[in-house]
């Protein structure tokens, strides 16, 4: 079954009990960074899939993916992938499955089903490309492996950059404090000096303090 939606446009049939989570896919695959890119078709059951991809009474709809929950009611996400590979196990429609557990068990036991991908909730832009990767809508964007590349590419330069502009930094700060302990050690001679003048003054002050109050009071004597 291939997809027959508008060139370009990703028509993905979205499965997920959770309406947040139904949500959260919704804003990501609409943000302004992929808008007109996807077409989504949610529905809140395994079984409202099944109808809509005609599964039940042989009148299949044209997506280009599915994206389904793991962990659902009544039917899982697991057992609707099996469905969707049964039903034309020569083209299938591919299938993404999402979870929120981490679990290699249960993304090896997916994948041995058939499924494209694996993601862990919650959806996130970064995990886009492999959803086009994954469909059979030609994507308007540039391919995932050059916009990897190019995105590594500024990554790597930027990462450069701001190495280099720290470095410098680093550097002038260095020069500064060396300059800095140049100029006090030229003064370090006179500063002594001064110590010492400023001390002798203040013997000779204590002395003649001193001796002022012995003459007093040998006077008044």
């Amino acid at each position: 079954m291939e997809g027959g939606g508008v060139e370009g446009v990703t028509r993905v049939l979205l499965v997920d009990d959770s309406p947040v989570d139904r949500k959260v896919v919704e804003l990501v695959l609409g943000s302004n960074t992929f808008a007109g890119s996807f077409h989504v078709i949610a529905v809140d059951s395994a079984k409202k899939a099944m109808e809509f991809l005609g599964l039940k009474d042989g009148k299949e709809q044209a997506v280009d993916m599915v994206l389904t929950d793991y962990c659902m009611p009544e039917m899982t996400g697991y057992d609707l992938l099996k469905a969707i590979k049964a039903m034309s196990p020569l083209k299938p429609i591919p299938v993404v499955v999402m979870s929120s557990e981490n679990e290699p068990q249960r993304i090896s036991r997916c994948l041995k089903a058939g499924a494209e991908d694996y993601i862990v909730k919650p959806l996130q832009s970064k995990d886009v490309p492999r959803l086009r990767s994954c469909s059979y809508a030609k994507p308007k964007d540039p391919p995932c492996s050059t916009v990897s590349k190019s995105a590594d590419h500024i990554a790597a330069v930027d990462g450069t950059s701001s190495s280099l502009r720290r470095r410098a930094h680093l550097t002038d700060i260095a020069m500064v404090l060396h300059s800095s302990s140049a100029g006090l050690s030229h003064y370090f001679p006179f500063l002594f000096k001064f110590i010492l003048l400023v001390y002798a003054i203040l013997c000779v002050g204590e002395l003649l303090h001193r001796w002022s109050n012995g003459c007093f009071l040998s006077y008044l004597r």
